[in-house]
């Protein structure tokens, strides 16, 4: 008697890849995101890098948040982006006076970021949390400012616990006066070591 068994492929064809979205370099930027210090404070420091994946290559929309205390260590801050029209309740944004504490920006097509700020008051790092396509948790880390970590760095039980290279992921670099650079690397690409995330529970 005949078999009529349908006939197999002999290797399935891999399902095509895709990328993870949301994409949240879309709908979350703010004009100003950036803006986290007075426009021409004396005292303002730019910090500025790029956010590379495990390739190596720039990731172009990316997403990412920066927290840290005023220059007196305080935490309040000032709504900022939040501010809203009483009257009619549009977004106003930020009017460029008030130090907010808090900074959202997208990578551009280079994967880079920018942001402007004041250097925190009683701590050497400003907190960064990264959005970004094929995440499906964000992440947290931290910039650590050179001149702040000279003085202070001694004491931070995040630096005294790893050893030089992972540090190293963590320190911003010096590029003039009051620029700082900074890149976050999404894993290590065989070059350069992934940097140091953190995990809170």
């Amino acid at each position: 008697m005949p078999e009529f068994a349908p006939k197999l492929a002999s290797k399935p064809a891999p399902t095509p890849a895709q990328t993870i979205g949301p994409f949240y370099g879309y709908a979350l930027p703010f004009t100003g995101g950036g803006d986290i210090a007075p426009t021409g404070h004396p005292d303002a420091i730019t910090l500025h890098g790029y956010v590379y994946d495990g390739a190596g290559a720039p990731v172009p929309d990316a997403l990412l948040e920066f927290w840290q205390p005023a220059p007196d260590g305080s935490r309040t801050g000032a709504p900022g982006s939040l501010r809203r029209d009483p009257v009619t309740g549009a977004v106003l944004g930020r009017h460029g006076v008030d130090f907010t504490g808090f900074a959202r920006v997208p990578t551009d097509a280079d994967g880079h970021y920018t942001i402007r700020t004041l250097p925190p008051g009683n701590a050497s790092y400003i907190a960064v949390c990264i959005f970004a396509r094929g995440l499906l948790h964000h992440l947290f880390t931290r910039a650590y400012l050179p001149e702040l970590t000279e003085l202070t760095g001694v004491d931070d039980p995040l630096l005294a616990s790893l050893e030089p290279r992972r540090r190293a992921t963590l320190m911003a670099t010096a590029e003039g006066e009051r620029v700082h650079h900074f890149d976050v690397r999404l894993q290590d690409d065989g070059v350069h070591e992934e940097t140091v995330f953190l995990d809170f529970p």
